[in-house]
């Protein structure tokens, strides 16, 4: 989140570079979630140096009540806690969020709001798959989830029958403390209250693997990048479905088996594996998921959102249940025959010149 530290650091966007005006044009972001059985709106407007507009509302009766609006640093604020929400005024810069300060306040009405973004949310993507083995190690370390991650590699059918952390090189751990202590003093100068901990654990893992006599252990750079990328889920997966949060995954079929894929995403169907309403939200290529009937089908068709690239490089999103389909629609057929859109449009003839093309060169 952005913080209320530093008035003149610029804010990390991504602004949609396709648009000649992007330097200029706002980004906007909002997310609609149920906390405590009550729909909540928030959202913001940036640019690369601003908070442009920001605003929050939830619906106890179905009816929107404002918790707060804000146009740059004018913020309007709603009923509740108004006399706290006034201390917030105080501490906002304008590159700063409402919903960072007002947490940095301890207003009463936002924490909850601030919380889920904070405590609620996992990531997981490429880029962040080393810090998913960690923390899956770091999960096996509490005895009530080291049962479940070793079941979740048993089941995957991986070769392995146990796991275990790693012993630290002690002048590797102390190079990593120091690291922490840096980043420490970083935040604190920022303005920002770290979570970082100096006690860093060491956060290695060695795999055995069943052998033609006894079980082998090996270091995980031994490792393929399916088996990898199974025990980079299996850390959040399994702590996401014991508190009920919500996991993001990144394309996550990659380097997963289909099977695989269908079994991890029957866990967060299924109310006896996740009798806390954990959720998982996924982009995925792989259209088996979308069943051919209904006996095969993995998700259900109101859970299923079609992204496709228009014309000027945007992306539109769109739901599955927009299209009307059928209960008893062969989903997955559909989809690869253009019918949901959503699919790249190639040419075989474009291709064919292609091949003759690449053949001409390879030749030559």
């Amino acid at each position: 989140m952005l913080r209320s530290g530093d008035r003149t650091k610029q804010i990390d966007r991504k602004p949609f570079r396709l648009d000649p005006d992007f330097e200029k044009a706002p980004s906007r972001y909002e997310i609609e979630l149920i906390l405590d059985g009550i729909r909540h709106i928030y959202g913001f407007d940036v640019d690369s140096t601003n908070v442009i507009s920001e605003w929050a509302r939830r619906y106890p009766h179905g009816k929107a009540v404002t918790i707060f609006r804000r146009d740059h640093l004018d913020v309007h604020l709603g009923e509740d806690n108004r006399a706290k929400g006034r201390a917030v005024n105080e501490i906002l810069r304008p590159n700063a969020l409402y919903l960072s300060a007002a947490s940095a306040a301890d207003h009463p009405g936002l924490q909850p709001l601030y919380k889920w973004f904070d405590q609620n949310l996992q990531i997981c993507e490429a880029s962040s798959r080393p810090e998913r083995w960690a923390y899956t190690t770091q999960v096996m370390t509490d005895a009530k989830y080291r049962a479940k991650v070793l079941a979740m590699l048993h089941a995957a059918d991986l070769g392995i029958t146990d796991a275990r952390v790693a012993e630290p090189d002690p002048e590797v751990l102390e190079r990593v403390r120091r690291i922490v202590r840096v980043l420490q003093e970083m935040d604190r100068e920022d303005g920002a209250s770290s979570t970082l901990e100096t006690d860093v654990p060491f956060l290695g893992i060695t795999l055995s693997h069943r052998g033609t006599r006894e079980s082998v252990e090996f270091d995980s750079s031994e490792e393929s990048l399916g088996t990898l990328v199974w025990l980079g889920l299996i850390g959040p997966v399994v702590t996401a479905l014991a508190q009920g949060t919500v996991l993001l995954a990144d394309e996550l079929e990659s380097s997963l088996h289909p099977v695989l894929v269908t079994q991890l995403v029957r866990f967060f169907q299924n109310p006896r594996s996740n009798p806390h309403g954990a959720q998982l939200i996924f982009n995925s290529h792989e259209a088996s998921l979308l069943g051919n009937s209904v006996n095969d089908r993995v998700l259900g068709r109101d859970q299923v959102w079609f992204t496709e690239k228009l014309y000027d490089g945007s992306t539109r999103l769109y739901p599955l249940t927009d299209l009307n389909p059928r209960k008893a629609e062969a989903l997955s057929r559909r989809y690869y025959a253009g019918r949901y859109g959503a699919t790249p449009i190639v040419s075989d003839a474009e291709f064919d010149a292609l091949a003759t093309m690449i053949s001409s060169d390879v030749c030559k």
